[in-house]
């Protein structure tokens, strides 16, 4: 049986914990910055852990079990 070969659009986007969590970025980071509030673009900085409903799939795509 051949390897299962990782999504590399999924692997460049989400991070994987050692505890098992998916991390992803904040959507609105990349341009417009200028209108935006100082406030709202700390918040673009953080990264988020993926909604349970995304998490099963992205795992699939990352080859993780």
């Amino acid at each position: 049986m051949p390897k299962t070969k990782t999504a590399s659009g999924a692997k460049k986007r989400f991070k994987l914990t050692a505890g098992g969590k998916l991390l992803r970025r904040h959507a609105m980071k990349s341009h417009n910055l200028t209108k935006k509030s100082s406030k709202r673009r700390r918040g673009f900085r953080k990264e988020y852990e993926v909604a349970a409903t995304d998490a099963r799939s992205i795992k699939k795509l990352l080859g993780v079990k």
